[in-house]
């Protein structure tokens, strides 16, 4: 289920479309956490053009080599907030999560700090920009294959807000090359 991304496509680079890898992260075993990788799974079915796919059980630094080398990045996850119903869909940036960013031990980081770190060791293969489509979930304790009724009925709209970013990434990386 699990797949390294492949970042060595010259044909991929010459095409000025922008390279981009949406990264699922989750259990596919814990019940809602298996969203990320639900969704990363439905938009690599689609076969979209400078586009690669992961499904990753990772956390922390572990996320540095499956970004690298890309021009942009998106990543897909579960949430926890507590704050919405489960099911929603939420889009965020890297400066959403500056509060979070702390100067730790490389044990056990962050997401956000994870690339706060990338992007002081090795600027030059970081993408770009990093963009965050986060699902609120109900149950990430259960060991189950399936999802809640709720986080499995957001599967669609979190695959249009995956695609709307794609879009959002294509028109800034045409806009930046034209100026």
């Amino acid at each position: 289920m699990f797949e390294m991304c492949d970042t060595d496509s010259p044909a991929d680079q010459m095409s000025g479309i922008p390279r981009i890898v949406v990264v699922g992260l989750g259990s596919p075993i814990m019940c809602d956490d298996a969203v990320g990788l639900r969704v990363s799974e439905r938009i690599e079915s689609m076969g979209l053009e400078n586009v690669d796919c992961c499904q990753e059980a990772i956390g922390g630094l572990d996320i540095l080599p499956v970004i690298h080398g890309y021009d942009y990045a998106v990543i897909v996850d579960a949430i926890q907030t507590m704050q919405y119903d489960p099911g929603t869909v939420m889009l965020f940036s890297e400066s959403d999560f500056a509060d979070v960013v702390a100067d730790a031990a490389t044990h056990d980081v962050n997401l956000p700090t994870a690339l706060k770190i990338g992007r002081g060791m090795d600027p030059d293969i970081m993408p770009k920009e990093v963009r965050f489509v986060a699902i609120e979930v109900d149950d990430i304790k259960t060991v189950t294959e399936t999802m809640t009724p709720a986080v499995e009925a957001s599967v669609d709209s979190a695959t249009d807000a995956v695609l709307h970013v794609i879009s959002e990434l294509r028109k800034r990386a045409r806009t930046d090359r034209s100026s």
